[in-house]
């Protein structure tokens, strides 16, 4: 029987150079990366230097890294009805998209925003609004921005697939837009996975309501709390309330076997290597 592909990776640190999650990533064996390109709790923002794009571009090419997906500052939020938060998250997205275009980096992943209990339709309206206006002004970005799956916290918009399909429907530039499944918030938000049954339950409503042609990336994290909990915190693969079963579903099936899945799961400082420890797990399967 032949093996499906596996495009598998994680999130690995900047320090060092932007070059370094590349060779990070490559020590780890992986085909994938998630990236920041700048400081991910500050609204200070990162130009990068010709010398520093240089570099990256040879290392991708050195290391033969195609996927790679860079994460937007926590700090945005495109429906934030703040007029100053507002601004300065669009700026914010905006340069980032502009930096891994420079970069070559082929996704950018966005948490949609909250709408700070000033109604889900405003800010909806806000995120797909700013979305369009920074394609409007920058034609020349070639990075896709993925609408990342959240969990529901609090005033968060994205916990429901319908919520991104709006989204994702009010924006021009469709061919610059796609989503990024993550299996944690996905649970968090009430979405089961966790048996054959609900597995299919789930990933076949999102095939009807969002569409998997509009799927570029998937993030693997198990979840520390449970079913519809609206809390977001990642677990070690197999080791949450998720369970192993559903990682073991999503690595064999055939749909999602060219999609890109990068673990977020925690780095651990007890001694243990979890990103080898999960990615191994992963691959086994």
């Amino acid at each position: 029987m032949k093996k499906m592909a596996c495009i598998l990776g994680a999130h690995f640190s900047i320090s060092g150079g932007l070059h370094e999650a590349l060779l990070e990533a490559k020590r780890y064996g992986c085909s994938a990366l998630q990236m920041f390109t700048k400081n991910s709790r500050t609204w200070k923002e990162r130009i990068v230097s010709d010398e520093e794009i240089e570099i990256f571009r040879k290392t991708m090419q050195k290391t033969d890294i195609k996927y790679i997906a860079s994460h937007t500052s926590y700090l945005i939020n495109l429906a934030a009805p703040d007029s100053g938060n507002h601004s300065l998250s669009r700026n914010a997205l905006e340069l980032e998209l502009i930096r891994s275009t420079a970069l070559e980096i082929p996704f950018v992943v966005l948490h949609p925003g909250s709408h700070l209990g000033d109604g889900e339709k405003k800010g909806i309206d806000r995120i797909s609004e700013s979305i369009n206006k920074i394609f409007e002004k920058n034609p020349e970005i070639k990075t896709r921005l993925l609408l990342e799956t959240t969990s529901g916290q609090g005033a968060g918009i994205g916990h429901t697939f319908e919520q991104l399909n709006e989204i994702i429907e009010k924006i021009n530039r469709k061919d610059k837009t796609g989503v990024c499944l993550d299996t944690c918030h996905i649970f968090a938000a009430g979405y089961d996975i966790r048996t054959k049954e609900s597995y299919l339950k789930t990933t076949g409503a999102f095939d009807k309501i969002i569409g998997f042609e509009k799927l570029f990336l998937i993030h693997l994290n198990d979840s520390k709390k449970g079913l519809g909990s609206h809390v977001d915190r990642h677990e070690h693969i197999g080791k949450g309330e998720i369970g192993i079963d559903a990682f073991r579903l999503i690595m064999n099936d055939k749909r999602l076997a060219g999609i890109p899945k990068i673990i977020e799961t925690p780095k651990g400082g007890d001694g243990k290597d979890w990103d080898r420890i999960n990615l191994r797990i992963l691959k086994t399967m």
